[in-house]
Formats: structure tokens, sequence, C-alpha cells
């Protein structure tokens, strides 16, 4: 019966020490959560002021602005270690 060949490198090679995940820097958090709140903060003084705040005259671009300030700082959550 014919035996099958041996395999010429190991089956599993371990990743090395190079791929290690650097952790955020100090400011990471507190811009993070900076801007979380700078964001909920802007849609809500959108709401009690009807439009007309922070920035008046862009009417419900202001909401569009607290949303994209809110989504940045849920971004950065995503890459918090």
């Amino acid at each position: 019966m014919p035996e099958s060949k041996p395999r010429k490198k190991p089956a599993y090679t371990p990743p090395s020490a190079s791929t290690a995940v650097k952790p955020n820097p100090t400011w990471w958090a507190p811009a993070m959560v900076t801007l979380l709140i700078v964001g909920l903060v802007w849609v809500v003084v959108t709401y009690i002021m009807q439009s007309a705040g922070p920035i008046p005259g862009i009417g419900s671009y202001n909401l569009a602005i607290g949303f994209a300030v809110m989504m940045v700082g849920f971004i950065m959550t995503m890459r918090w270690r």
C-alpha cells in the first residue's frame, strides 16, 4: 500500500509578536466621549429651538451636524482598545 508524502513545513505557524495591537493614545477616550456629548447637546438644542439654532439660518441641517458629530464619536468607540 502506498504511503502519503510527509509535510515539508509545520501545519501551524503562530503569528509574530509584531502584529500586536497597540493601545490608543490617552486623548482618545476623552475626545470620543466629548464628541458624543456635544452631538447629543447639539441635537437637543436644535429640537428645543425648533430648528432655529444653534446655527441660525440653516434650518434642519443643524440636525445633520449634530448626528454627524455623534457618528464620529461612535466610530471612535469601535476603534477604542
